[in-house]
C-alpha cells in the first residue's frame, strides 16, 4: 500500500493475503491469496494454484511484488504468461535477500533490493530505498 500513490495513474489490481489490509486502504476489489511459506508445502502448493488462477483471470501486463511467497508465485506465473515482472525485496531483509527474493533474481525481469550492500550483478539492483 506504500506504493499506492505512485501507482494511482495506472489501472491496478491488488492481491493480498489479508483482505482487511486492502479494505482498510479503500481498495475493495482486491484478490486474496492464501498465506504460505516454505514450512507449509501443501499450503504453498495451494497458494501457487490460486496465484495461477488470479494471473489467468486478470491477465496483467505487469506484476509487481514487494515480497513473500504469494507474491513470488504471482511473479512466476506472470512471467510465464508474458507479463513484465518486478520484485522489490522487503526492507526487513537487510542482511540477506529473502528466499523468494533469491528465486526472483532468476524469474523476475527486474529484482530490486532496498539495501545497497545486497546489490549484485546482474540482480538484485539497488535504486535507493523504495518503501
Amino acid at each position: 500500500m506504500l506504493l499506492r500513490t505512485t501507482l494511482d495513474r495506472y489501472k491496478v489490481r491488488y492481491a493480498s493475503t489479508d483482505d482487511g489490509v486492502t479494505a482498510h486502504h479503500g481498495v475493495n476489489a482486491a484478490e486474496t491469496l492464501p498465506d504460505c511459506n516454505q514450512n507449509r508445502p501443501v499450503r504453498s502448493l495451494w497458494c501457487a494454484l490460486v496465484a495461477l488462477w488470479i494471473v489467468l483471470k486478470i491477465r496483467p501486463d505487469t506484476v509487481l511484488s514487494t515480497g513473500a511467497a504469494p507474491g513470488f508465485f504471482c511473479i512466476f506465473w506472470g512471467r510465464l504468461l508474458g507479463a513484465k515482472t518486478l520484485w522489490i525485496d522487503s526492507v526487513a531483509n537487510g542482511e540477506d535477500l529473502s528466499m523468494c527474493g533469491k528465486l526472483s533474481k532468476t524469474f523476475a525481469h527486474e529484482c530490486l533490493t532496498q539495501w545497497e550492500n545486497l546489490a549484485a550483478d546482474p540482480q538484485p539492483k539497488y535504486r535507493g530505498s523504495v518503501l
